[in-house]
């Protein structure tokens, strides 16, 4: 649990650090170098610091141990962050699609389709954080994977998101340099788009989570099969879970030798549940009751 924390943490650090760069870098070539895109791109970073930062907090409460009022601890802390990133991420969509639109309605309709020429550093500013972030996303998406944290699952949605973005701008940078200038806030457009998929996507699987939503068919049958090779459990009768956070309790109904002892039962549900939590990683508790059933001998 220890390594889990220090892990999720670290990817935090990383990508609220990078984005802190990144956000100045964009915002203000962006700007200086006329691209709307590029400051579209700059925006969407600048409300990641924000994120990363809230994130970042609740990371950290979330590593709290249980207590009384939390018996099972304050995992679900990472799941409310995944929807706070999710929240921000669609917030992030609709001003970037916003800055677009009147990009746009400015270069039509007031500047006669004669923009500010694009500086070439935008270009160059773009393709580094194109770079930036596919190194971002594999870091990322293989710790989320591995601590199966939602939040930072949805951190590496949103790293991957921001290479679709940034390659979204540096093809409007491009086109308004070859004197398409309808290329770069259509780039823009396109950004806010792909942004506002993002968000959705993490706020579904987020919610899932505080739903209580488990695997269910999939993992009933990997139960089964694991109890049907331990000796002593004749029959499973019932198999049900519900989430805390990224963890699962899982509950058993059994059916045992009804002629055994209640010490030969109790030892053949703590093997199970050993069984269980040794083959499951992310199962954090499992109650197993058994019922007597006769055999005849």
């Amino acid at each position: 649990m220890e390594t889990r924390q220090k892990k999720s943490e670290y990817v935090v650090n990383l990508g609220l650090y990078s984005n802190i760069l990144l956000a100045v870098l964009k915002t203000i070539i962006g700007i200086v170098g006329h691209s709307s895109a590029l400051l579209a791109d700059g925006i969407n970073s600048t409300s990641d610091v924000v994120y990363y930062v809230v994130v970042k907090v609740f990371l950290r409460l979330a590593g709290k141990p249980a207590d009384a009022e939390h018996p099972y601890g304050h995992s679900q802390l990472e799941s409310i962050a995944a929807l706070i990133v999710g929240s921000f991420v669609i917030t992030t969509a609709v001003a970037i699609f916003w800055e677009a639109a009147n990009q746009a309605f400015d270069l039509y309709f007031i500047s006669n389709g004669h923009g500010m020429p694009i500086s070439s550093i935008a270009l160059i500013v773009a393709l580094v954080t194109i770079i930036a972030k596919c190194v971002l996303t594999v870091i990322t998406g293989k710790i989320g994977r591995e601590t199966g944290n939602a939040a930072v699952v949805a951190l590496a949605y949103d790293h991957r998101n921001d290479i679709f973005s940034a390659t979204a701008a540096a093809v409007g940078i491009i086109g308004g340099r070859l004197g398409f200038t309808w290329c770069d806030p259509f780039a823009g457009a396109v950004v806010a788009l792909v942004v506002l998929r993002t968000g959705i996507k993490i706020i579904r699987e987020s919610s899932a989570e505080l739903m209580d939503d488990v695997p269910g068919g999939s993992l009933d049958k990997d139960i089964r099969e694991l109890i049907a090779g331990m000796p002593g459990a004749v029959a499973v009768e019932e198999v049900s879970a519900h989430r805390f956070g990224p963890y699962l309790v899982i509950n058993l109904i059994i059916g045992v030798d009804g002629n055994m002892t209640v010490h030969a039962g109790d030892e053949i549900a703590s093997a199970i549940e050993r069984g269980i939590i040794t083959r499951f990683e992310l199962v954090r508790r499992v109650y197993v009751h058994y019922h007597p059933r006769l055999i005849n001998r």
